[in-house]
């Protein structure tokens, strides 16, 4: 594989929403192929009716695996039944099961090391269900299926501001019962090492804010920061993470306070997606953190309300599929350098020869 060409596997998600206009759309720019190996596990005929309903100049070539795929070409593996239909703006039972199809052929094909990255267009979460899908998401989903054993975090980003949410898909009632200090933990540390490992950052500063108003005022409008939130900080901050907070989720964001952190921790779903969306829509990506596997997706979903028109921006999967390529770069970086570390190295006590020692203990 050429030096620096990333392979991108891409699922269709819904084929009643936008998910084909916006792939389409970003590899009609010739460059991005300059950047990237397009595999898009999906159903060529359906992607040839998008092409034609909204006039997109995108071609592609039909492949059977990713192991056939070509440098310099949109290549679509079809893993979709050729007589599925497509009825854009609405969601169908049909479109749920296609959308599945070609998750389940993706991370399959991931497994075997066919391609680098997972790039995912919106899903419908209602029509995806199955026996086979009952998460609340791809991130679970995804999780489950390569997660290695491992928790993942997810993180939506645009530039230099970046959310991750302790819980995710939680109804609102049930959210406080989900937080523990331990859960916290986790998410924060797993949040510390993707800053460093995937985005570069040395030292990351993490803030994290408030589950109530005014971060609970002293235990007046509830009990979490002192009993949960602030321990859980506290415990980080021994173990050598720089964590801050907890901060008033209003104040924090409506002051910019954001802008001086590597990256933002939220308690739930609508804390840290309402102002992010409201901040960075367009361009914003998801990406799942503390998985083996890089996969990132669009901030927006299946947005039925414009399938079809031709008016949907491509703008957030483009960007989704930047995130993950400089993501697995930075993995690649890391893993290069971390290889073959140097032996440790110290000055014995009460020797006063300046003479270095070298550990005895072959660390490689």
């Amino acid at each position: 594989m050429e030096e620096g060409k990333i392979r991108v596997g891409i699922t269709h998600g819904d084929i009643n929403g936008v998910g084909y206009e916006v792939i389409l759309k970003t590899f009609s720019d010739p460059s991005m192929l300059e950047l990237c190996t397009p595999i898009i596990y999906g159903s060529p005929k359906v992607a040839a009716y998008h092409r034609k309903t909204m006039d997109i100049q995108t071609n592609f070539s039909i492949i059977n695996s990713a192991s056939e795929a070509q440098d310099g070409r949109v290549n679509i593996v079809n893993c979709i039944d050729d007589e599925l239909k497509v009825e854009l703006t609405r969601p169908t039972q049909e479109a749920g099961k296609a959308a599945l199809s070609a998750l389940e052929a993706g991370l399959e094909e991931y497994r075997e090391g066919l391609f680098d990255v997972l790039v995912t267009a919106p899903i419908n979460k209602h029509t995806i269900q199955s026996d086979s899908f009952h998460f609340p998401g791809h991130t679970e989903y995804i999780e489950e299926r390569v997660g290695e054993g491992q928790k993942a975090l997810m993180i939506l980003l645009k530039g230099d501001f970046r959310i991750a949410l302790v819980t995710g898909h939680v109804p609102v009632a049930e959210i406080a019962n989900h937080l523990t200090k331990e859960l916290i933990m986790e998410k924060i540390a797993i949040f510390h090492r993707s800053l460093k490992k995937d985005f570069g950052i040395d030292c990351p500063r993490i803030a994290v804010l408030a589950l109530n108003p005014h971060a609970g005022d002293g235990g007046l409008i509830g009990k979490e920061e002192q009993e949960i939130i602030i321990p859980a900080i506290n415990e980080m901050i021994a173990k050598g993470i720089q964590c801050f907070g907890p901060y008033p989720a209003d104040g924090f964001m409506g002051a910019g306070n954001y802008r001086y952190f590597d990256g933002v921790l939220a308690m739930y779903h609508d804390q840290g997606l309402a102002p992010f969306k409201a901040l960075a829509m367009d361009e914003g990506v998801n990406f799942t953190a503390g998985l083996p596997i890089v996969r990132t997706s669009p901030a927006h979903g299946t947005a039925y309300d414009i399938a079809g028109q031709g008016i949907a921006s491509e703008d957030s999967f483009r960007q989704a599929i930047y995130v993950a390529l400089d993501v697995y770069r930075n993995r690649c970086i890391e893993e290069e350098i971390s290889a073959r570390p140097l032996r440790k190295q110290y000055y014995e006590k009460r020797d006063d020869s300046d003479k270095l020692k070298l550990d005895s203990i072959d660390e490689e």
